[in-house]
């Protein structure tokens, strides 16, 4: 990894589990940037993560040179423009397919991400019904994978950092609760995009630990099936 010095000294303020803190983590690692890892108690928020996001208050937050830099993606972009000459690119040269990366990575943040918190966070007809409307937003993704290693070409990207930050967490929600979303036979490019970037280096060391997620997402299911309190 890249040694920054104190003038080009990078910190990264999140929690380990966090998916939007892996996407940031994934792009550091990939480009080979060094940095400090800042790790907050969300439920007694530091000064500097106060003073950094006062809008949010909100992790993750990358500070470089000093100068803060809040929301997963954004920072992402921040990176690859900041280190634009390391390699591998996130984002493509080319203007319109800059935009096409960029119309993908607001589906998922947007559509996809919402659906698939429905599944999280509903019962019954409710998370049948977000988990049909995830399933039909997996399909899209998977048209747009066609003739593809990733969904930007031979090499991950910004649209497989945005996808691949939340990957845990959707495959630990199948898991939990018994709803198939990336189905292996209706997406065969998907399911295959799944293995190969939780393998590939810069990834793997990475991704929010699954047995964390695990508990995190069975503790919230219980609570929510578990009869209400008698007073």
């Amino acid at each position: 990894m890249e040694g920054c010095g104190e003038e080009g000294q990078v910190k990264l303020l999140g929690v380990a589990p966090s998916p939007f803190v892996a996407r940031v983590r994934m792009a550091l690692a990939l480009k080979g940037i060094d940095y400090v890892f800042i790790e907050e108690d969300i439920h007694n928020k530091s000064e500097l993560l106060l003073q950094s996001n006062p809008v949010h208050k909100k992790i993750p937050v990358l500070i470089h040179n000093g100068k803060p830099v809040c929301e997963s993606m954004i920072i992402v972009q921040y990176i690859e423009e900041a280190w634009g000459n390391k390699a591998p690119n996130l984002m493509p040269k080319d203007p319109y397919d800059r935009a096409i990366a960029r119309f993908w990575a607001a589906f998922i943040e947007d559509k996809l991400a919402q659906t698939v918190l429905g599944v999280f966070n509903g019962q019954g007809e409710q998370q049948q019904k977000a988990a049909e409307e995830s399933v039909a937003n997996f399909l899209l993704l998977e048209e747009a994978l066609s003739g593809k290693q990733y969904f930007g070409g031979d090499e991950i990207g910004f649209v497989d950092i945005s996808l691949g930050g939340i990957l845990v967490f959707i495959k630990t929600l199948e898991r939990v609760t018994d709803i198939v979303l990336i189905d292996a036979e209706q997406m065969p490019l998907l399911s295959a995009w799944v293995d190969r970037f939780s393998e590939a280096d810069g990834v793997k060391d990475v991704l929010p630990d699954r047995a964390k997620i695990f508990e995190f997402i069975s503790g919230w299911r219980a609570k929510l099936t578990s009869p209400p309190a008698v007073n």
